[in-house]
């Protein structure tokens, strides 16, 4: 049975990355897979990229498995997002809808592994979905990880895009 407690016990800035994060991942499949380019889709991507900007501005206040001072291999990749949206807000302005939608696609897939990576035993992400399953329940998280993010390719593939 899945329990929130963990999470509700974690450190304010663990809380807001999560509500960022799953803020970001609840949007995806509107921002990233609507057909039509329109008010939705918009108010979707401000909705997607405000998470991904929390998830990644919160990540630097997380310091419990620090490297390099108080921080660990993982910050560059919270750099590389904050990076990569301002290229791809940047793109979507300019109305440059290629360089768009490669950069959300590229910042999405980002998103699905590290959120994958959170769901590994003896995480805290592990502790609230997976409660105690271990590496069986991680292995079939990334196995529908996997392919869910696949179908969005072969759907792509079949209508010719």
């Amino acid at each position: 049975m899945t329990s929130f407690d963990p999470l509700f016990n974690a450190p304010l800035a663990i809380q807001v990355h999560v509500a960022g994060a799953l803020l970001a991942v609840g949007l995806t499949p509107l921002a990233l897979w609507r057909r039509r380019r329109d008010r939705l889709h918009r108010l979707a991507g401000y909705g997607w990229v405000t998470g991904m900007a929390v998830a990644a501005l919160s990540s630097f206040a997380i310091t419990g498995f620090g490297v390099l001072g108080p921080f660990s291999p993982i910050h560059a990749l919270s750099v590389a997002t904050l990076a990569g949206l301002v290229i791809g807000v940047r793109a979507a302005i300019r109305r440059d809808a290629r360089a768009h939608r490669a950069a959300m696609t590229q910042l999405s897939l980002a998103l699905v592994l590290a959120g994958l990576f959170t769901l590994v035993p003896g995480r805290l992400m592990h502790a609230v979905v997976m409660d105690g399953s271990g590496w069986t329940g991680f292995a079939a998280a990334a196995t529908v990880a996997a392919v869910a993010a696949g179908l969005p390719l072969a759907w792509r593939r079949r209508r010719g895009a």
